[in-house]
């Protein structure tokens, strides 16, 4: 994902995993002009599917929630505070939680039932209509459409959501579609509205069209099979023209969902309160049943999981939109009945990775050392057993379209890596008694990890030197390219159901730079060469499994990084919480289906 994954990791694994801003689908309906686009992805013994959905399927109201009423006011125990509130700045999971509250865009995600999930309309009537082999899509907007101040929602909204992403003061949010107009990598894209609209001038019709006051046209110069994933990310949802205040944006926003804030103190407390604007009858995937929302910031994941445990008082009306239970209390949450069926649970995107400074270890045989060296098993143990994650055999999350259980370096037959043949590939290498220097994060997690890792290492003849770094600035340290360390982890997620938003971020080697997502230096020009003729493939699902077959090859033929384990996470609510399920696509709690219990 872009950008997307280093900004997640950092605000959400600085410490423990938290829930991911992913995007998985679902099955039924038609899609766009051309016809749907369906998948199905594995999910380690789960089918999660998805579609994209036809006008009949985004229309609202949504489904109701069995046992759902109206009325109370639910808590929550959120650790992090919320950076930005400006959708166009949203990029990490707590605030994409938020979002779904009170931010639309043109597409969401509806759950249809049990793993199957569509991509629907949410402000346009449609997922979209493609045409001239995925170069032109085109969106009409829902009559009755509002921000909470009673002002209708126009293309003219639409058009200033998406050019005010070229401007300078936009730095944190997604950047797939201003790259897809202007046909370029990196930030080019800005050269083309530089101000963005706030000086008079827009982008012009070739790119982006608003024929009328409903209708909006995207024009890309190569075929864009996924941009209705694109704009259901919280980054895309929309912003009103007349109402926008550039940078104060981000401390007031005009809301068009479900809910508005009523009142926000940074680090300390939010409280969301129902927005009248909002019409249900628009919104296919969201419920209003809860009278506010009361948000509790500084709650650490050890002091939720207490609180939420215990069900006393105020807390069995309380949840958390992504804090998930604490690695010491899985066992517990997870063998308790009177616990355990309160919680949710599931997969979420990321995976965590050994990058290789490719730059300082040239040798593959010392790579291949390294990756047979991983104890696997050691970093899922860390993280709380089976509760918190699974073994990974390859850089492809099995939340993705795409997937399949591959395995190159038998991280699944042997847990705790295969320290014979990592020390036969050192010896024949010529480098055995060699220096690593081996950095890691000083959270409680990666310290434990730390200690297995090493002691592999060193049993197959390495010299392991650790340095463990502030949680803080980890990725800060590691982002830099000319960083004085061999190897040193990673989590990466998916922006929605494709490893196209994975593979490139953390591979194509024309994205080495400081803060980049290619932590390991990989540089191939065959792996980039077919990189790009991925991106040309207008079939979203046949693109998947090319994006499956490339990841292995560049895994097998020059080794950048050891992929460790797949995060997964638990997360528990009070027992007057109703309606409470793990949403496969954010992979956190739903907070649209909550009610408050009688």
């Amino acid at each position: 994902m872009s950008r997307v994954s280093i900004r997640t990791a950092r605000a959400s694994l600085a410490a423990v995993a938290a829930g991911a801003l992913f995007l998985t689908g679902c099955s039924s309906g038609g899609g766009g002009g051309e016809g749907g686009d369906k998948s199905k992805a594995k999910q380690q013994g789960q089918d999660v599917s998805y579609t994209f959905a036809d006008e009949a399927a985004s229309q609202g109201p949504a489904a109701e929630v069995k046992g759902g009423r109206k009325g109370g006011t639910i808590k929550v125990l959120q650790r992090d505070s919320f950076a930005h509130l400006d959708p166009a700045q949203i990029y990490v999971s707590d605030e994409g939680s938020l979002s779904r509250l009170i931010h639309r865009g043109l597409t969401t995600y509806k759950r249809v039932s049990g793993d199957k999930y569509q991509v629907v309309g949410d402000l346009a009537t449609d997922s979209g209509q493609k045409s001239d082999g995925g170069r032109t899509w085109t969106y009409k907007l829902k009559d009755g459409i509002k921000f909470e101040d009673g002002s209708a929602i126009t293309s003219k909204d639409i058009r200033h959501t998406i050019e005010r992403t070229f401007a300078p003061f936009i730095t944190e949010g997604p950047t797939f579609v201003q790259q897809w107009l202007a046909n370029t990598g990196g930030t080019d894209y800005r050269k083309l509205l530089k101000d963005g609209p706030y000086k008079g001038k827009h982008l012009p019709d070739s790119m982006l069209e608003t024929p009328d006051e409903k209708t909006i046209v995207f024009h890309f110069k190569e075929p864009q099979a996924e941009l209705p994933y694109a704009l259901a990310m919280a980054g895309y949802a929309v912003v009103s023209e007349k109402k926008d205040t550039k940078e104060k944006y981000d401390k007031k926003p005009l809301c068009t969902g479900p809910y508005k804030i009523e009142s926000f103190k940074s680090g300390k407390s939010m409280k969301l309160v129902r927005n009248p604007e909002w019409d249900p009858k628009t919104d296919a995937s969201r419920n209003q049943y809860p009278d506010a929302f009361d948000i509790q910031f500084g709650v650490s994941f050890e002091d939720s999981t207490k609180r939420l445990m215990s069900d006393a008082g105020e807390n069995q009306t309380a949840t958390s939109f992504t804090n998930s239970v604490d690695a010491s209390s899985m066992q517990k949450v997870r063998t308790d009945p009177e616990i355990k069926k309160r919680s949710v649970s599931g997969y979420q995107s990321y995976v965590s990775y050994m990058n290789i400074n490719m730059d300082r270890i040239k040798n593959k045989k010392v790579r291949q050392a390294i990756a047979y060296a991983m104890p696997n098993q050691s970093i899922v143990s860390a993280f709380g057993g089976a509760g918190g994650g699974q073994m990974a055999g390859n850089y492809v999350s099995p939340t993705l379209v795409g997937h399949k259980p591959t395995d190159p370096f038998g991280k699944l037959k042997n847990p705790q890596g295969d320290v014979k043949k990592a020390a036969k590939l050192l010896k024949e290498s010529g480098k055995k008694g060699m220096k690593l220097t081996f950095a890691y994060q000083n959270a409680p997690e990666w310290q434990e990890f730390s200690v297995a890792a090493t002691q592999n290492l060193e049993k197959a003849g390495f010299d392991v030197q650790k340095k463990d770094i502030i949680a803080d600035t980890y990725y800060d340290q590691i982002g830099k390219v000319k960083n004085n360390y061999d190897i040193y982890h990673n989590s990466w997620g998916a922006d929605w159901p494709s490893a196209s938003t994975v593979v490139p971020n953390l591979f194509d080697g024309r994205q080495v730079q400081d803060g980049a997502a290619n932590y390991s230096h990989h540089k191939n020009p065959k792996f980039e060469k077919e990189m790009d003729e991925i991106r040309k493939i207008s079939d979203p699902n046949k693109a998947a499994a090319e994006w499956q077959k490339l990841a292995d090859k560049i895994l097998t033929e020059d080794v950048p990084a050891v992929p460790m384990h797949y995060y997964k996470t638990i997360q528990l609510s009070g027992s007057k919480i109703g309606g409470a399920y793990f949403d496969e696509q954010l992979h956190d709690i739903q907070p649209t289906s909550l009610y408050v219990k009688k």
